[in-house]
């Protein structure tokens, strides 16, 4: 069965057949070359793969996001990071990473900041001098760490399908989204100091004063996120749904830059961008059961004991497989096809699932920044209005500075474990 499985789903990606699908149909012929299961089982499986509650915070956090990018916030969020680190050399393109970190922290979705984000800066930095496709390789990069910084909805995705705390999860993010943000704007300030770049960046900087006074009602959305749910006052799902009341009162009571004739369009988009990620958690249900049941994941486990014995060359393996899984595989499917596989192995070998979590999302998020699926470069070259070819080699120094991070991440679990353990103490 896992061989039908695994041939059927390679020809279904070949084909081009959405991933969705594809993973679905994979199982079905996987269910039929088995003989011996009902059919009913399909439904029944993908059923209960929407059947949780953590799950409810995907829709309202999407929502949250797309509300924020329609109420002014992304602009404002812009003003305060360019009046921080904005004054430098290079300053414009750090703005970019900050303001992307800043709004992670809202939207949870990497697409969502480099569209939001990048259609204010993206022009700014070609105005200042800045090549296009540096520019607009600067976004894409700086955009993964929506996928880092909590809330993320990759991060939920992990908890959901290995039965990981997500709110735990959220807290490993912090050290991980920092640590891949300070190289990000380390490394770009190295490159404007080299190629002479960046040297005006700090002409028209607002004041750090009057742009925190107008950021303040942003602020307040990751405030509530973050210090509810570390503060227990409320779970992750929960916290999506005060993000999205928020959300509402910033963007239409404070900003008045959320007009209500605009909000059925954002609900049509938070509906249309929900059921794609919900469609891939069902097919991903059924598919992970007939996995399970096969075997597999013990067959592998057995595998990685005799190639691999230690941690360091079991996590070594996981990233270069992850690393080439990520270039040709969604993100959400990735997480949810291998997650449930990978982690039980990972507990046998000493790794607290709640690190390789983060190990895992690292890697996939690295996914969206190399071709051929990356879909951070698409929509950075969609809004720079490129060719995707131009901005590869520009990217190179990028993604190397993240596989950096990702090994320090991996093999220094303190980066991740230990605001955790600051948090739970």
């Amino acid at each position: 069965m896992n061989s039908a499985i695994a041939v059927s789903l390679v020809i279904f990606f070949l084909m081009g057949v959405p991933i969705a699908v594809s993973i679905g149909l994979a199982s079905i012929v996987g269910i039929e070359v088995q003989g011996r299961l009902p059919l009913l089982l399909i439904a029944q499986r993908m059923f209960t793969g929407l059947d949780s509650f953590p799950l409810m915070a995907i829709p309202l956090f999407i929502l949250a996001g797309n509300l924020m990018s329609g109420g002014g916030i992304s602009r404002r969020l812009v003003d305060l990071a360019r009046s921080l680190v904005g004054r430098v050399q290079g300053g414009l393109a750090c703005s970019c990473v900050l303001t992307c970190m800043m709004f992670a922290s809202v939207s949870g979705s990497s697409v969502a900041t480099t569209f939001a984000i990048g259609a204010i800066l993206i022009p700014a930095m070609v105005n200042q001098g800045y090549p296009k496709p540096l520019a607009a390789s600067i976004q894409a990069s700086s955009a993964e760490l929506g996928v880092l910084i909590p809330p993320s909805i990759p991060l939920i995705l992990y908890g959901v399908s290995t039965e990981t705390s997500v709110g735990q999860l959220f807290i490993a993010g912090i050290g991980p989204g920092i640590l891949v943000a300070s190289a990000l704007m380390a490394l770009v300030l190295v490159i404007c100091r080299l190629r002479g770049l960046g040297l005006n960046d700090g002409a028209d900087c607002p004041p750090f004063r009057t742009a925190l006074v107008s950021a303040l009602p942003a602020l307040a959305v990751p405030v509530v996120i973050i210090g509810g749910i570390y503060a227990g006052i409320f779970t992750p799902t929960e916290a999506s749904a005060a993000a999205v009341a928020v959300a509402l009162i910033v963007g239409i009571g404070i900003y008045r830059e959320l007009p209500l004739r605009e909000l059925p369009r954002i609900l049509r988009e938070t509906i249309v961008s929900t059921t794609a990620i919900m469609l891939i958690i069902s097919a991903a249900a059924l598919f992970s059961f007939l996995i399970a049941r096969s075997g597999l994941p013990n067959d592998i486990a057995a595998w990685f004991g005799t190639v691999f014995d230690s941690k360091i060359g079991f996590l070594f393996a996981v990233n270069v497989l992850l690393l080439f899984i990520g270039m040709f595989i969604e993100t959400s499917a990735a997480i949810l096809v291998l997650a449930p596989i990978l982690t039980p192995i990972a507990i046998q070998f000493g790794v607290d699932p709640v690190h390789f979590g983060l190990i895992v999302v690292v890697n996939l998020a690295l996914g969206m920044i190399t071709p051929p699926l990356g879909v951070n470069l698409f929509a950075a070259c969609a809004v720079a209005n490129i060719p995707i070819e131009k901005i590869i080699p520009q990217l190179i120094w990028f993604v190397a500075t993240v596989i950096c991070c990702l090994l320090l991440i991996t093999y220094v679990p303190v980066i991740s474990l230990g605001p955790v353990n600051w948090f739970m103490n």
